[in-house]
């Protein structure tokens, strides 16, 4: 499994549409940075964000999760409550190759300031856009802003196509647009 370089991405991305919109070099003046890196890809968060509240004093249940445990909000800049989370999306939307698995990582900006971002990974023939959370470890509140770098893409190519695709098995959250909440 080998990690793929930037001529790799770009290539995929223009030729296939592995990455919509796609950003050619590295953004960075005045921003959290985002674009194309030398063996990766920063993504950039939606406005669209569902920030966590227990106004309710709900159980947090993975098999049942209510949406009313979130307040949505469509904004450049999110600010995320003391010890909480917030959920977003990429501006990006992916589309993974049969033979690619992609990690990501969160952007050390964020991380520094006590912003931990949380994605799983992006299996083969996976595509949509990537749900994204924010954990704000600190006791207090945090900004994250739209527009600007969230997190680092790395794709790994395999040694060849896998036998059962995410697209396949018709994973739950194929083809996801917007912020996706838990499905069972």
């Amino acid at each position: 499994m080998a990690i793929m370089s930037d001529k790799w991405i770009r290539s995929q991305a223009q030729e296939n549409g592995m990455i919509e919109p796609f950003v050619e070099g590295q953004v960075r003046k005045g921003n959290i940075s985002y674009g194309l890196s030398s063996y990766g890809y920063d993504a950039r968060v939606a406005p669209e964000f569902k920030i966590f509240t227990n106004v309710d004093s709900a159980v947090v249940d993975p098999k049942d999760f209510s949406s009313a445990s979130f307040v949505d909000r469509e904004t450049d800049v999110c600010i995320i409550p003391p010890n909480s989370f917030a959920l977003a999306r990429t501006v990006e939307y992916f589309r993974v190759p049969e033979d690619v698995l992609v990690i990501c990582l969160g952007k050390s900006t964020y991380a520094r300031c006590g912003i931990i971002v949380n994605v799983t990974p992006l299996e083969p023939g996976w595509e949509g856009h990537v749900t994204l959370e924010f954990s704000n470890t600190t006791p207090l509140p945090a900004k994250i802003y739209a527009g600007e770098g969230a997190c680092q893409f790395l794709f790994l190519q395999g040694n060849e196509p896998c036998e059962v695709s995410y697209k396949m098995r018709a994973g739950k959250y194929q083809g996801q647009r917007g912020v996706t909440l838990p499905k069972l």
